[in-house]
């Protein structure tokens, strides 16, 4: 909505301190309810649900496509569990009972770390260009064509792992490299239609489309592997992802000043508060001021850190449950999926609580997103702790491993969301950027957890979760001190920026 002066509320406030927040007027705003932007979320919401089914189905599927987790052990040697097996239990091959005629692979520990890290390297390529063409071009294409890519590659995955691991491998890059586009799509997109005072709640709720896929696939993943087989995890998670592109290209508009369903009021509302913030950048780029940019490493170094142990829990929780735990396929899969369900839960109540306290003036943005962010790092690398110190009993660890991906969901409205407060125009190649360095981990992190976790060993998986849990610290620690909600100078416009001279020069002639 317009300020006072004319200006929206993405205009950098002159001569005030970092945390001076402009000053809102009280013109009326249009209800969220059934409105064009609640609905994008809801779209959104539905389409990372998908992006991410389609990213984590391999994590549990990967329990019955092997016919053991363990490579058959060395003359003289023996495998030692590392938890007591259940009573009854010998974790036996009935474990991955697969239906007759479904293929299953002896691939050992260290194969399946880079299979499940081969998503990532691919994902790493088409960040960056994917938020600079729609940040230029609009988000909508990208996002959907980037889901439709990688849903129709999932149909193929059976049919690669049964040329090989090497094809899986492959296949597993290309999906990635669709996916890479749909996070930036995503802010590119809210930097045109998301209100100031309501970015926290829109975006945190599209987004927390990943962690309800998540909590949906990873238990339906188990019950479809153990009854038709894992194929059909593949062929149904295609077919999905496939019919919600179509309806993405049906619905969606790149920008309010286009969208055949919004009302006027609505549209108005949206233009007025985003202000000129809310146009494409063109071609050029401050590339040499946003390198030098404190507050955007900030986030590039936070996101990392934050990445590390949920892309750790993401790939490798499975195997944790099946080869720690001895949890049967089934258990397994709803197991992995509960600490998402709480994930989901708290980011969408953080974004509504964090809008508020922006909305009431209780604080700034700086400090929301700050308070946002420490909450989300450092008390989840607390409970990571407590998963090391669980030992064997399968309650405290599965109920450390919740509690520490919901308290995760914190950072929804912190560090994730920040690239919209620096720089509204430049959101989607900035989380390009950060989404570039951010998936590093994700290709290192199963990695090294499968270096850890060789042999399956109790002190291998402690390992696996004080690295995480410290990692995290330092990114709280980093993003605590140089971390800002200010709207950054070489993201202004050109009028704004010559405003903000012309005001600086009557105020100094006064």
């Amino acid at each position: 909505m317009p300020l006072p002066n004319g200006n929206s509320i993405n205009t950098a406030p002159l001569d005030k301190g970092e945390d001076t927040e402009p000053l809102i007027d009280n013109d009326p705003i249009p209800p969220q309810c059934c409105s064009a932007r609640l609905n994008l979320a809801f779209l959104m919401f539905c389409g990372f649900s998908m992006v991410y089914g389609l990213r984590v189905n391999l994590s549990v599927a990967m329990i019955a496509m092997v016919n053991t987790t363990e490579p058959k052990p060395a003359p003289n040697s023996s495998v030692v569990s590392a938890c007591p097996l259940p009573p009854g239990g010998d974790n036996s091959s009935d474990s991955f009972h697969q239906p007759a005629g479904i293929p299953q692979y002896p691939w050992d520990s260290e194969t399946q770390g880079w299979l499940l890290g081969a998503f990532f390297f691919g994902y790493l390529c088409t960040q960056i260009p994917g938020g600079y063409l729609s940040d230029h071009y609009g988000g909508s294409i990208f996002l959907g064509v980037g889901v439709l890519i990688t849903a129709f590659l999932t149909l193929l995955t059976p049919l690669a792992a049964q040329m090989g691991s090497h094809w899986l491998f492959a296949l597993r890059v290309l999906e990635g490299i669709g996916e890479g586009v749909t996070f930036p799509a995503m802010m590119s997109m809210w930097a045109r239609w998301a209100p100031p005072l309501e970015r926290s709640r829109l975006i945190t709720l599209s987004g927390s489309g990943g962690n309800f896929g998540a909590f949906i696939v990873l238990p339906v993943t188990g019950l479809i592997s153990q009854s038709l087989g894992w194929p059909a995890v593949f062929y149904l998670c295609g077919v999905a992802g496939c019919l919600w592109a179509v309806v993405w290209f049906i619905f969606v508009s790149d920008d309010p000043r286009t969208d055949r369903r919004i009302s006027k009021e609505e549209r108005d509302y949206i233009i007025k508060s985003i202000g000129s913030q809310g146009t494409g950048h063109g071609w050029s780029i401050p590339l040499l001021s946003m390198s030098m940019s404190v507050p955007l490493w900030a986030i590039i170094i936070t996101q990392m850190c934050a990445n590390w142990s949920y892309y750790t829990l993401l790939t490798s929780l499975p195997s944790y449950m099946d080869n720690v735990m001895h949890f049967d396929i089934k258990s397994n899969g709803f197991l992995s999926a509960l600490p998402y369900l709480g994930g989901w839960l708290m980011s969408m109540l953080s974004g509504v609580v964090a809008d508020s306290l922006i909305e009431r003036e209780v604080f700034s943005i700086t400090v929301v997103r700050k308070l946002f962010t420490l909450l989300g790092l450092i008390l989840p690398a607390a409970f990571l702790v407590a998963v090391s110190f669980a030992g064997c009993n399968d309650i405290f660890a599965v109920t450390f491993l919740t509690l520490s991906t919901t308290l995760g969901g914190f950072t929804a409205p912190g560090v994730n969301i920040n690239h919209i407060d620096i720089a509204p125009r430049y959101a989607g190649f900035l989380m390009g950027i950060s989404n570039t360095f951010g998936t590093i981990p994700g290709v290192l992190a199963p990695i090294a957890t499968g270096y850890f976790t060789e042999g399956h060993t109790m002190a291998g998986w402690m390992k696996v979760f004080w690295v995480a849990a410290g990692i995290n610290v330092g990114g709280a620690l980093v993003y605590t001190i140089f971390g800002s909600g200010k709207i950054q100078p070489w993201a202004n416009t050109e009028d704004e920026t010559a405003e903000i001279k012309k005001e600086r020069s009557k105020s100094i002639a006064t």
